[in-house]
């Protein structure tokens, strides 16, 4: 069941986190993110969405937790805006309610993170981010249980998944990075990369790449387990192996890997 957490809960938020508002000002944002799921029927669920706006340092460094995803966004503004959906689960509201106060995130120094109360049997709780940042930002991005998706950034952009899927999308600079147990999707932009390329893996999960017409690049994808499927004319050179294809599109350019170990790839027109 969901309880909508009021500006009462927000005000004892506020005065446990006192040490870290002076740092960062919290406060309750729009509550429609939480609207976006419903908890589950067979536990109590609470839910609150926290906004904070810190400056921009060139550089953010995220960390997901146990139980949250990662989603960061370009934007033209100077500063790094930050929606944080936090939730709680117990067999009690009023457990719930507690785990929810419990839950502090720091936002200090471009390193975001969130503490919170121990977690016994059947409670859990997660932090799950929405940030936008200046465009040229470096990026750290770690999550255990959640999705990691980056819109529009470029800089030197490093992330780490266990379960959950990857969106790259419109990126530049010096992209690396790994998922275990879910899909990478990669939509390139422009004419060519800007930077010096792109290389990212998944263990167990499909690649799916979408590229511009006339777009150029040294591109390669493959995968252990799965099939490959390209819906356009491409020119192989030498052997061709069952684990990768690599091929020149248009005039060349920066490297643009993709590899899976267990899934199929895909790549199209964009």
């Amino acid at each position: 069941m969901r309880v909508r957490i009021g500006w009462l809960l927000a005000a004892s938020f506020a005065t446990a986190a006192a040490p870290l508002q002076a740092q960062v000002a919290w406060q309750l944002g729009d509550q429609a993110w939480c609207d976006e799921s419903d908890g589950g029927r067979e536990s109590a669920w609470v839910c609150e969405v926290r906004t904070a706006t810190l400056p921009a340092t060139g550089e953010l460094d995220v960390d997901g937790g146990p139980n949250g995803g990662i989603e960061v966004e370009a934007w033209t503004g100077t500063q790094v805006e930050i929606e944080a959906r936090v939730s709680a689960r117990a067999p009690d509201e009023s457990r719930a309610e507690e785990l929810l106060r419990s839950v502090d995130i720091s936002a200090d120094g471009g390193l975001i993170f969130a503490d919170g109360a121990r977690q016994e049997r059947r409670e859990s709780w997660s932090v799950s981010y929405r940030i936008r940042v200046p465009a040229d930002t470096d990026l750290t991005l770690r999550t255990v249980n959640g999705g990691i998706d980056v819109t529009d950034v470029s800089g030197d952009i490093d992330f780490r998944a266990t379960n959950g899927g990857v969106s790259l999308v419109g990126l530049a600079g010096d992209v690396r990075g790994r998922t275990t147990n879910g899909g990478l999707r990669v939509e390139l932009a422009g004419s060519t990369w800007t930077g010096s390329g792109m290389d990212v893996e998944t263990t167990n999960g499909r690649v799916t790449m979408m590229i511009p017409e006339g777009y150029s690049a040294e591109l390669e994808v493959g995968t252990t387990n799965g099939g490959i499927d390209i819906d356009f004319p491409v020119t192989i050179q030498g052997r061709i192996g069952r684990r990768a294809l690599r091929t020149t599109l248009g005039d060349g350019g920066s490297p643009i890997r993709a590899i899976t170990t267990n899934g199929g790839v895909r790549v199209a027109r964009r």
